[in-house]
């Protein structure tokens, strides 16, 4: 008999062609548009009246000029915007994922709920934002509404109030994300093995051990996935602030964020300290982001390594 050789057949050259569409779809519209990013923000490069001014080389001049009082001011305001949506964010999504995974309580329509708390999360910013605009403006229905109930006897002025609109703005952000948070942290709580729990509740472990010893130091790794994306979305804060505020950070600017400053350089046409702002943001959220990951995870990895 003939001895027949069979052709070994490789499939990873498959893997290469299918990752190959998203490699060029990033190198066209992302890597490209960041090394010109860095490259114009060395640059001087705006619009005076009707005259072009540059471009003209100044090296990190753009940096030293952006480094004023008012960048601090809108990067803590961006951070405080942030934290009062983010904190009862996490909070609340914590403790519905448990609720909705915990079979002990037997809970009826979980799909309902899952589906109702998630439908805020497809809502558009903008039309949450004009929304709330309308609803707490000084002729509102929320005005309005205080009045009939003699609560009030003039109307609050929410949009002239630094803290009130502080707190819509955070409150449209803990309304839009909070669903999509408690979907993340269900699937991250079923992962847990089930015989965990029982083992811990044999040995006599109330609710809040199991929940703050077990729950969450095993679901840490999407905690830190949850942290980083919500405080790269925090970062990223401007439609709702944009609209909500008409575009002007007010009262005093005390709801400006970084990206709404961001845009407003862009509308002057001011693009290289445009340029060099995008820079600082990008360069403050790698970093920021790899911190918070080796501080939630580190842990996890060094005991995995000592295990072996």
């Amino acid at each position: 008999m003939k001895n027949t050789k069979r052709k070994k057949v490789s499939y990873a050259k498959w893997g290469y062609i299918f990752l190959l569409p998203f490699f060029v779809v990033y190198f066209l519209f992302s890597f490209i548009p960041l090394v010109n990013t860095f490259w114009n923000s060395l640059f001087e490069n705006y619009m005076s009246g009707l005259n072009q001014v540059g471009p003209t080389f100044v090296g990190l001049e753009n940096f030293k000029a952006l480094l004023t009082p008012d960048l601090l001011k809108y990067a803590g305001n961006t951070l405080i915007l942030w934290l009062m949506g983010f904190v009862p964010q996490i909070i609340v999504s914590l403790l519905l994922a448990v609720w909705l995974t915990d079979s002990a309580l037997k809970i009826k329509g979980k799909g309902f709920f899952k589906t109702v708390i998630y439908m805020p999360n497809i809502i558009m910013a903008a039309a949450f934002s004009m929304l709330f605009f309308a609803l707490f403006s000084d002729i509102g229905p929320i005005n309005g509404l205080l009045e009939n109930m003699g609560i009030i006897r003039e109307p609050i002025r929410f949009m002239s109030d630094v803290w009130w609109t502080r707190g819509l703005i955070a409150l449209i952000g803990f309304l839009m994300w909070f669903g999509n948070t408690t979907i993340l942290l269900m699937a991250a709580v079923l992962g847990v093995d089930t015989a965990v729990y029982e083992a811990a509740r044999l040995d006599g472990a109330s609710s809040w051990k199991i929940f703050t010893q077990i729950t969450v130091p095993l679901i840490r790794p999407v905690l830190a996935y949850v942290f980083i994306t919500s405080m790269i979305g925090g970062i990223q804060s401007f439609d709702v602030p944009q609209i909500l505020t008409g575009g002007s950070g007010g009262p005093n600017r005390t709801s400006m964020t970084l990206i709404m400053y961001l845009n407003n350089l862009l509308f002057n046409k001011n693009y290289g300290l445009a340029g060099a702002l995008s820079v600082i943001l990008f360069i403050a959220t790698a970093i920021l982001s790899i911190f918070v990951f080796q501080k939630m995870t580190g842990d996890i990895v060094s005991k995995k390594e000592r295990s072996k």
